[in-house]
């Protein structure tokens, strides 16, 4: 991959967040839609490509994640997505959800 600046990674707004409901999305394989508490008066939500490892959305809730929060928004199978989260695969090719180690607030900016 190229390299960027210090400019170009700070334009990113990553925040934690917490997820306040999971679900499938209708049609999709790999999707699942989160809605997210980002600290701000309205739920945001996005959907992530992490349904194959984590086939109980429910189980999600109220775990923390990091999400750049300020990509335009995304049509993906009829839903909108606000965000994108930030996960690693693991040595099978799975999503694994980052947690910070200890509870931070929702809406905490990553620096």
């Amino acid at each position: 991959m190229e390299q960027i600046s210090i400019d170009d990674f700070a334009k990113l707004d990553i925040k934690i967040c917490k997820i306040i409901k999971a679900e499938e999305v209708l049609g999709a394989d790999k999707l699942l839609k989160l809605t997210l508490d980002d600290g701000s008066e309205t739920p945001r939500q996005i959907l992530a490509g992490i349904k194959l490892a984590y086939p109980n959305p429910e189980e999600l809730v109220g775990r923390l994640i990091p999400v750049i929060v300020n990509l335009a928004p995304r049509e993906m199978k009829g839903e909108i997505s606000n965000g994108m989260m930030l996960a690693p695969s693991n040595a099978e090719g799975l999503p694994v959800i980052l947690c910070p180690a200890s509870e931070v607030p929702a809406g905490s900016r990553v620096k």
